[in-house]
């Protein structure tokens, strides 16, 4: 029997969000995959698929690690495509869980890419970006008419970044928590920042709202904040 490979996108943080397909396959997975990074005690991923996983489930943690260097980074790669590759082997069930969706700025998309050409059949399950969820909470659209979106990872070369912002009316910023005094002061400039608003841990308990963003020395963002803007 051959195993087979799920990525299922668990949305922002809300359990609720998930799709009835990523509920379907989450309960009969014979094991999870946790994915986190070293610097965290747990998977924020698992924490909101929790809801749906059968009693006996085998839960594995991966860890994928945010560094540069290559070799830390190439053998962590390897490891988990093992470990993973020897459960396929065994014909089990195998879901890697992720925030949001699986093809939008995820770890995933590379553990789609190490296992593509492996023989094991992957079903990627679409889940509910976190912008889209932001949207709508707050009640603010996204983008209508003809206007132009752009979905930007803030963490971008100067050059592009300003080019995003010049071509955009409306703009959607990830990444925010590295530099954001600086993102601040672009939107300012490019008329970006009057109706701008902020969420960090969108739909998790402790979830914030900033909706007046200004420059602080002294607060920390969070990794998982998005900045939604429309020139004013």
């Amino acid at each position: 029997m051959s195993g087979i490979f799920y990525g299922v996108g668990v949305g922002p943080g809300d359990p609720e969000l998930l799709t009835l397909k990523a509920i379907q396959i989450i309960k009969q997975a014979d094991v999870i995959i946790a994915p986190k990074t070293e610097k965290k005690e747990g998977s924020v991923a698992l924490s909101i698929a929790s809801p749906y996983l059968k009693p006996d489930v085998e839960i594995m943690t991966q860890v994928f690690p945010m560094v540069s260097d290559t070799e830390i980074l190439t053998e962590a790669w390897e490891s988990n495509k093992s470990s993973i590759l020897e459960l396929l082997e065994e014909g089990k069930k195998v879901v890697f869980l992720t925030l949001g969706d699986p093809m939008f700025y995820s770890t995933y998309i590379y553990v789609f890419r190490l296992l593509e050409h492996s023989g094991y059949p992957i079903e990627t399950i679409p889940g509910v970006t976190a912008f889209c969820a932001i949207g709508s909470k707050l009640g603010y659209p996204l983008v209508e008419g003809n206007n132009i979106l752009s979905i930007i990872p803030a963490t971008i070369e100067e050059e592009k970044l300003e080019q995003a912002l010049n071509m955009s009316d409306n703009v959607v910023l990830m990444k925010v928590y590295k530099n954001y005094n600086e993102i601040v002061e672009k939107l300012n400039r490019h008329n970006l920042a009057d109706k701008a608003v902020m969420i960090s841990r969108c739909g998790l308990p402790d979830e914030e709202v900033v909706r007046e963003l200004s420059c602080t020395d002294d607060k920390k963002i969070n990794y998982l904040s998005t900045i939604l803007s429309r020139r004013s």
